[in-house]
């Protein structure tokens, strides 16, 4: 859990202002991102319920790998694109550690 707060502390500031730019700029030619958006909104909606409690985030962590494919960077991103992925997958390990 230790790791987990860690992690969301250090990068969930980012991510909330990453995630909808990247969408916006990378969603015509990356349409699956629109769904990481959209998991994204789900993860930070139960971080922020949760309070200090760890929130239940299996379905999303799940979903998010399926969709992104284990978080592998498309060769034709920006770094704020691989940016976000990284620290998706960085949140996904801590949240499993």
């Amino acid at each position: 859990m230790t790791a987990f707060n860690e992690v969301k502390a250090r990068h969930l500031e980012k991510l909330q202002q990453f995630v909808p730019i990247v969408a916006r700029v990378h969603g015509g030619s990356h349409p699956e991102f629109h769904q990481v958006h959209k998991l994204f909104a789900e993860i930070d909606a139960k971080i922020r319920e949760a309070g200090s409690e760890k929130p239940n985030l299996d379905k999303e962590f799940k979903e998010l790998r399926q969709v992104t494919g284990n978080y592998s960077v498309p060769e034709d991103v920006c770094e704020t694109y691989e940016a976000v992925y990284n620290m998706l997958a960085e949140l996904d390990k801590a949240y499993h550690g």
